[in-house]
């Protein structure tokens, strides 16, 4: 075993970082790369994510390289540990997705040859033998060889250092107390004058010092040390020295012994209330991490974690705790506050007193007020050093008489609510588990066999369980004691409409957790956390549940950071709010309860949108002529409407589904018909079509008998924007179908200037003319200047293309004055861009010059890249043509950057507006006399185009 012992590498951290294979020292090479061996080393097993190295390495300032960087110290590193005779390549170092890590069971660390020492010392002096634990202790210091992880850089090394720095001191300090105790007075006192001096106001510190003094015969220079700690406490603190320090100092003033003669002082019972574990934590290695990191020095650390009910918080205290039992001699403590629970709450003084008699510090009587109760648990542990653990704290003024008062202690508090007003060293939020990590405890809890048999059945009900480590230990207990059902069978029943109904064993169940949350709200949050389980959107913003609730968007703002704080409602960003999906579940069946205000905020929040994505399109208001009009707030303007439209993503169709499931017909074909301009101009065209067959589902129970057409008419607007014209004209026919059953001229007039818009895409100018006369008639008759100015677009298209330039300017002119009435940027930018076509033709560069001008500004404020790179390229043609080529190449570029921002996907206009521009280019390139670069442009155009037909 020493054999195989001694061909294992050993890593030494308690000094300069050092790798010996055998008697062999490996060089490391950079600090760096030492300092992500270090990560790796002090998580043994456990696979470390790319940006927990980058963290731990670089903290706020990562490397340019990103990630990349990784791969080169890891390689060096992987060399180092390859083992010797194995398989070539093979090294302790393993790379996964993700991420690294160090197989733990080849290499030591002299940090457990460290643990291994203070432990047999700690055993020692509990069975009473002080020289043993001393002699342990002597060894343990002597691992250290200068400063731990000495030049290493980086927030995870410096965590560590300070730990390691700390447990020296904790070891030194140990050790020093055991020579007192054995009466060895005159070694101890250069190291406990050079400690006192770094720790003025260790109070067991000075008191151990005191002792030294006194048995050396100094008692002078004893009292002299304690009336000196006074004077500091009183005035730099307003303080007095503490109980044990005090009978220190009296058995001195006495002549007494301070301790005993010839035996130690009496042992106190050391208590450790800490519960058992629950079995292995899964994914929570960096908050684990975090909670157990370096203290801070002579003070009380105080670490909070908050999240939902069944986030796994109390296991990951208890987890830390335990490993952190082994640093505090006075004992560990547990106080379950019971704030979500269905038993007796404690009051603070029945728990005070509960916990004086742990530490039996205090026998008989103990005081009834809590304020002197307060004053006997802070002078009980001022001289400890305690770990506690407080579970389950519903606010801050319950902690705060819990705290122990002894520097180095540490307290770990969990809770449900964010405990703003409690001090603390650190907070921690927890989140549900990855999906890798759900499925990884699922499968621990039904048993490898079983979950590999269904490994697609196990992911999805890791994704039901919504990463609660509660639901997903409900779900593996349901599958443990049900041998029959498939994983596939509770997914089906889970799937269904009482998914938290089947999250249940015994007397536990997610909702009874969620309805315990609830149950602490006040009425106004109560009333918000409901009417947010029927927001349209997942993630929102303060304006919708201000419009659901019918509040100010402040007062608002604060119910939602409340319930933040509670941990119902979850921050993704700054202004971004979210539930959980078994959160929202359970919100959900809380509103279905309270069916009219339910259906009150429902039809406030699609009423929202609606105004938004009206407000925003370029229809303007006149192209919605029936459903409800937008009403003066809360958009004040198109561009407030479009950047709230904008934050919901790809959340928009959702929000009509929302209303059909709902049974607001209504608003799903308004919302439907509203959206499909916003979503068509930044290429979304399958959103655009998935709102609109969702809406045509239920367009038969809309009260509003303009629907059927309407969506027809917009499902062939989607397809002639994708020119997929065939389709086009299919929805555009059902429409003049409709339309000749239940006529209506403002449909109609769009349905004609739809047709006349795909007739020229198609090249067929005559019918375009056709079609467009009819549907600017209509649109005349009605006062539609939406409809008017795109018809009369198309047919300036028309003439143009027909060599008529002057009529192709008119109609131009015509649709200039009626985009000017809609008040929309794009329109009004389209029908400049398109003026300007003809007036080059006609050699009126100048006009042209200022008409691109204006479209260029108007379409960037809408941010239209396609109208953008095409009036820019126009620009610079006329630039060439009025004698500026050089101004005309740089506008060629400015659009080519454009042009990048677009998709080929989704434009599909992309290849032929490249070759438009880089055709302009190489022209431009020309008149200046730079053949190469002309050819190159040319070759381009050559290169798209050949790109082009392959592509169809």
């Amino acid at each position: 075993m020493r054999a195989q012992q001694s061909r294992r590498f050993r890593l030494q951290l308690l000094g300069p970082v050092r790798l010996w294979h055998g008697d062999d020292r490996l060089s490391l090479g950079p600090v760096r790369r030492q300092a992500v061996l270090v990560a790796l080393a002090l998580r043994p097993g456990v696979l470390v994510s790319h940006q927990q190295l980058l963290d731990a390495v670089w903290g706020d300032d990562p490397p340019k390289s990103g990630r990349s960087v990784l791969p080169s110290y890891v390689y060096a590193l992987r060399r180092h540990l390859e083992l010797p005779g194995g398989e070539p390549g093979t090294s302790l170092i393993h790379g996964e997705r993700g991420g690294y890590r160090l197989a733990s069971d080849g290499f030591t660390l002299d940090l457990a040859e460290l643990a291994g020492h203070t432990d047999a010392a700690r055993r020692a002096r509990a069975a009473g033998d002080p020289a043993g634990a001393a002699d342990r202790l002597a060894h343990a210091l002597a691992l250290f060889d200068g400063e731990p992880l000495a030049g290493l850089p980086g927030p995870f090394a410096r965590q560590e250092r300070e730990r390691l720095l700390n447990r020296r001191r904790e070891a030194r300090v140990q050790r020093l107390e055991c020579l007192v105790d054995l009466g060895r007075h005159g070694e101890v006192l250069d190291d406990l004058a050079e400690l006192c001096a770094s720790g003025p106001y260790d109070e067991p510190l000075t008191a151990l010092r005191m002792r030294a003094l006194y048995g050396s015969g100094r008692r002078g220079e004893a009292l002299t040390v304690f009336a000196d700690l006074s004077r500091l406490l009183r005035t730099e603190l307003g303080a007095s020295p503490g109980d044990a320090l005090g009978r220190v100092h009296q058995a001195i003033l006495r002549g007494e012994p301070a301790v005993p003669p010839g035996a130690p002082a009496p042992a106190r019972r050391v208590v450790n209330e800490l519960p058992g574990d629950a079995g292995r934590l899964s994914g929570r290695e960096t908050e684990l991490a975090r909670l157990t990191g370096a203290a801070t020095p002579g003070a009380v650390t105080v670490r909070t974690v908050d999240g939902p009910a069944g986030v796994g918080k109390s296991a990951l205290v208890v987890r830390a705790a335990r490993e952190l039992s082994g640093e505090y001699p006075d004992g560990c403590l547990y106080v379950d506050l019971r704030a979500h629970s269905t038993q007796r709450v404690p009051t603070p003084v029945r728990t005070l007193q509960r916990l004086l008699r742990s530490l039996s510090t205090e026998t008989g009587e103990l005081p009834g007020e809590l304020d002197d109760l307060i004053s006997v648990w802070r002078t009980a542990t001022s001289g400890l050093r305690l770990l506690m653990v407080v579970d389950d704290a519903l606010d801050a003024d319950q902690v705060r008489p819990l705290l122990p008062a002894g520097a180095g202690s540490r307290v770990l508090v969990a809770g449900r609510r964010r405990l703003a007003g409690l001090d603390a060293d650190l907070r921690v939020t927890l989140e549900p588990l990855t999906a890798h990590d759900s499925v990884s405890l699922l499968a621990e809890l039904i048993g490898a066999r079983r979950s590999s048999g269904e490994p697609g059945a196990i992911r999805r009900l890791a994704a039901l369980c919504d990463g609660l480590p509660l639901a997903l230990r409900l779900a593996g207990s349901r599958l443990q004691n049900r041998a029959t059902w498939s994983v596939e069978h509770l997914v089906g029943r889970m799937a269904g409409e009482d998914r938290l109904g089947e999250l249940s064993a015994g007397d536990r169940s997610v909702e009874t957790a969620f309805q315990m949350s609830y149950d602490h709200l006040a009425p106004g949050q109560r009333r918000a956390f409901r009417v947010l389980g029927v927001t349209p959107t997942v993630e929102f913003d303060a304006l919708t549940p201000a419009a659901m609730l019918g509040l100010p968007g402040a007062e608002t703002e604060v119910l939602l950071e409340e319930l933040v704080d509670t941990s119902l409602v979850q921050q993704p960003r700054p202004g971004r709010y979210r539930l959980h999906d078994l959160v929202r579940a359970h919100a959900r069946r809380l509103a279905a309860a309270t069916p009219g205000e339910t259906a009150d905020a429902r039809g406030a929040a699609l009423r929202l949108h609606l105004d938004a994505a009206r407000t925003a399109s370029d229809w303007g208001a006149d192209g919605f002529p029936t459903g409800p009009r937008p009403p003066g707030g809360p958009f004040a303007s198109w561009q407030e409407a479009q950047t709230w439209l904008d934050a919901a993503g790809s959340e928009l169709a959702d929000v009509v589904g929302h209303a059909a499931s709902a049974g607001d017909a209504d608003h799903a074909c308004w919302l439907a018909e509203a959206l499909t301009d916003y979503l068509v101009r930044q290429g979304r065209y399958h959103e655009a079509e998935t709102t609109l067959e969702t809406a045509l589902a239920h367009v038969e129970g809309a009260t509003d008998r303009r629907m059927p057409p309407a969506l027809w008419n917009c499902l062939g607007y989607t397809a002639i924007h994708q020119r997929r014209y065939q389709r086009a004209r299919a929805c555009l026919e059902k429409t003049l179908g409709l339309l000749a059953a239940r006529p209506d001229a403002f449909e109609e007039g769009r349905t004609r200037t739809a047709l006349g818009a795909m007739a020229l895409s198609l090249g067929d100018a005559g019918s375009a003319l056709r079609h467009t006369d009819e549907g600017l008639v209509l649109a005349r008759g009605i006062g539609s200047d939406w409809v008017a100015a795109t018809a009369l677009i198309i047919q300036g298209l028309s003439y143009y293309y027909d060599r008529q330039n002057e009529k192709a300017l008119t109609c131009f002119a015509d649709a200039l004055a009626h985009a000017e009435a809609i008040g929309r940027p794009r329109t009004t930018g389209r029908a400049l861009s398109c003026a300007a076509d003809a007036l080059l033709r006609l050699g009126r560069f100048k006009e042209a010059k200022r008409r691109l001008r204006a479209a260029v500004v108007l379409v960037e404020e809408v941010g239209d890249a396609f109208l953008c790179a095409r009036s820019l390229t126009r620009l610079g043609t006329a630039e060439q043509a009025d004698g500026d080529p050089e101004a005309a190449i740089a506008l060629h570029h400015q659009a080519l950057r454009r042009h990048h921002a677009l998709s080929r996907l989704t434009e599909p206009s992309y290849d032929w507006l490249e070759m438009d521009i880089r055709s302009r280019l190489g022209h431009a390139y020309l008149a200046t006399g730079r053949w190469p670069q002309a050819g190159r442009e040319f070759q381009a155009v050559q290169d798209t185009h050949a790109r082009s037909r392959a592509g169809r």
